[in-house]
């Protein structure tokens, strides 16, 4: 396992020793220096305790609790930072070429052994899952920075020209940083979600402040810290602990000209009135799958995608499967028994299944129970309470949870809402339909507020057709190999239908998030033969 002496240039902490053998404390960042205490005379700091163990000897790490009162150097930093970013394509263009080389170094740290381990060590240790979750965020991260090598960030911001109306004009097209921008990032994608955005917002030219989540900070302090080591100005970026309103008052107070936030839907809303609409969301999803009539010879892939896509990472994914929608012909072979035999399988000792987040257990309890009192809905399987766990009771411990609901009964207007409202947990709604009600399946689709991803399973191409036809999610997956989760540095990941929605990790959705469009129209050459014409 790697430790601070084998990465000792950048790395900081032990991972494995959280919790048991050192309490660390993150600091924040701000004005090129790091800043381990807050300038109030109360100065505290929140308690992040261990996800796992609620006998641990010691928190897993405290952060600052700034308050808002300690925001004065928060403001001043951004304050600071033109309109006109750090750069643009006219303003010290170099930085493009220096962001391509920083990307290439930490790309290759990240791919590296060393690297890739210290950081899914450092993810599990504060949102536990599977390794196999880890270390693949850690490579997506590292294949998107490598993406961004060499050219690729001043080509981000290419520009496009347009011939005039006469000799001497044209109009040239140009990506434009906005300034001052604030980036407020979720935990459950800790390292993959906080730099796809960072990253994007450094290379168009921006200053951001990342303000991420209380009880995954750590693993962007550290990866900061590795920017740093990789050559990026510590000025670049200021790295802020705090609690949710706080961040907010920082974006009000100062000249933050665009706000990228990736959470709850409650939240993304309450920013965007504080804001006034200058802010790009990546909000709740729930998410759905349907299952196409084709269901012979692939019931065993389907069952198992089904299951990853509603339970790993304990179903704490903007992009799990919310909501089964099961047609005839896979519910007689036998899909939901195979997907009950295969959630069965996960366990807390390999974190297949670990411990939620943002919910208690009996808030999850409750939920369950309130969707199977639904007029012949039951519990197909789940609905408990971990058995031998140690997980603070601030977090949920269930099982692997699935609820089944008739269509018909879900469709009822005092239970749809009830029905497709997201719990962050390892839980989804299963309901069963036909060639007859498919078009009330559609109609269920169209009445959901959140359209982030989605798949039909199926490679009918008519029957594909005319769901992707009558749907809107802006991440969809098509065929057998469907699936809800995935969102890889190859292609576009967001939300559609909002125009709010925020995309990551493609350059369309870089240029989309962290720039704007400036027109500058060039009129140099006045003939010889001009007349001055009357006025009009």
């Amino acid at each position: 396992m790697p430790t601070r002496r084998t990465i000792k240039s950048w790395a900081t902490v032990e991972p494995q020793s959280l919790g048991i053998s050192e309490t660390y404390h993150v600091p924040n960042c701000v004005g090129g220096e790091w800043k381990d205490v807050n300038i109030s005379s109360n100065d505290k700091s929140l308690i992040i305790p261990h996800p796992l163990n609620h006998d641990a000897p010691l928190p897993l790490y405290t952060i600052l609790d700034t308050q808002v009162d300690d925001l004065e150097p928060f403001l001043t930093s951004l304050r600071r930072v033109p309109k006109s970013g750090r750069h643009n394509p006219l303003k010290d263009p170099h930085r493009y070429l220096e962001y391509g080389e920083i990307s290439r170094r930490a790309g290759e740290i990240l791919s590296s052994p060393e690297g890739s381990e210290f950081f899914a060590q450092t993810i599990i240790a504060c949102v536990p899952k599977s390794h196999a979750q880890a270390i693949g965020e850690v490579h997506v991260t590292a294949n998107f920075l490598k993406n961004f090598a060499g050219d690729n960030v001043r080509r981000l911001s290419k520009s496009f020209g347009v011939p005039g109306d006469h000799y001497g004009q044209y109009s040239v097209g140009h990506r434009w940083p906005y300034g001052p921008v604030g980036l407020i990032t979720p935990f459950n994608f800790p390292l993959e979600i906080p730099v796809l955005q960072l990253m994007g917002a450094l290379y168009m030219g921006n200053k951001p402040f990342l303000k991420p989540s209380e009880q995954a900070s750590l693993v962007m302090e550290q990866f900061l810290r590795l920017l740093h080591h990789c050559g990026m100005d510590m000025t670049d970026v200021d790295f802020l602990n705090c609690r949710g309103p706080v961040a907010q008052e920082l974006v009000v107070q100062t000249p933050v000209r665009m706000t990228q936030f990736t959470g709850s839907s409650r939240v993304g809303e309450l920013l965007a009135e504080a804001t006034r609409g200058k802010i790009k969301l990546e909000d709740a999803g729930f998410d759905w799958k349907v299952l196409g009539p084709d269901a012979e010879g692939v019931i065993d892939y389907v069952a198992w995608q089904c299951d990853q896509d509603a339970y790993a990472l304990s179903g704490q994914k903007c992009s799990a499967q919310s909501i089964l929608f099961v047609h005839e012909n896979y519910e007689r072979a036998g899909l939901l028994d195979k997907i009950r035999e295969n959630a069965s399988k996960r366990s807390l000792q390999n974190l297949s299944i670990g411990p939620v987040l943002t919910h208690t257990t009996q808030e999850i309890l409750n939920k369950t129970q309130e969707l199977a009192n639904i007029p012949n809905a039951r519990i197909l399987f789940g609905g408990k309470e971990l058995e031998n766990h140690t997980i603070p009771p601030c977090y949920g411990a269930v099982e692997p949870t699935a609820v089944l609901v008739p269509l018909e009964e879900m469709m009822k207007p005092k239970y749809y809402s009830m029905c497709t409202t997201e719990l962050f947990a390892p839980f989804q709604v299963v309901t069963t339909y036909n060639d007859n009600t498919l078009s009330l399946v559609l109609e269920a689709l169209e009445n959901m507020s959140h359209h982030l991803t989605a798949a039909v399973v199926s490679n009918d191409t008519a029957f594909t057709n005319q769901v992707l036809a009558h749907t809107v999610n802006g991440t969809t997956y098509a065929g057998h190999r469907a699936r809800t989760t995935g969102a890889p540095q190859n292609h576009w990941f967001g939300p559609a239908g909002d125009p709010r929605g925020a995309g990551i990790g493609t350059p369309e959705a870089i240029q989309m998030v962290w720039s704007c469009h400036r027109e500058i129209i060039h009129d140099t050459i006045i003939p010889s033969s001009w007349t001055q014409p009357l006025p009009t």
